[in-house]
């Protein structure tokens, strides 16, 4: 995956652009922000439950997270997974590591 390009795209539709990866089994409960997020997966194997529905996005693809929206991000694989994370420009909160 190319992060210049997500880079580029999601601060052309208004977002800012952040990078986390977490060692295996990693959990990270009932997080909210207070704006939209956009999660993407470049490597290893996640699953993002957003109130009660459990997704598991394939390697490029987006997950939308509405802003005040209950959700739990967990390293399912066992190594390291990397992923791209974005908020509204301007009043994001970054609560995930880098």
């Amino acid at each position: 995956m190319n992060s210049s390009l997500i880079k580029e795209n999601w601060r052309s539709r208004g977002y800012s652009f952040g990078v986390f990866q977490d060692p295996p089994k990693q959990v990270w409960a009932n997080f909210v922000h207070k704006t939209d997020e956009l999660v993407v997966l470049t490597e290893g194997e996640i699953e993002i439950e957003i109130e009660g529905k459990v997704h598991q996005p394939r390697i490029g693809e987006e997950v939308f997270i509405t802003a005040r929206t209950s959700h739990t991000v967990r390293n399912k694989g066992m190594s390291m997974v990397s992923a791209k994370a974005e908020w509204e420009e301007g009043n994001g909160e970054y609560l995930l590591h880098d």
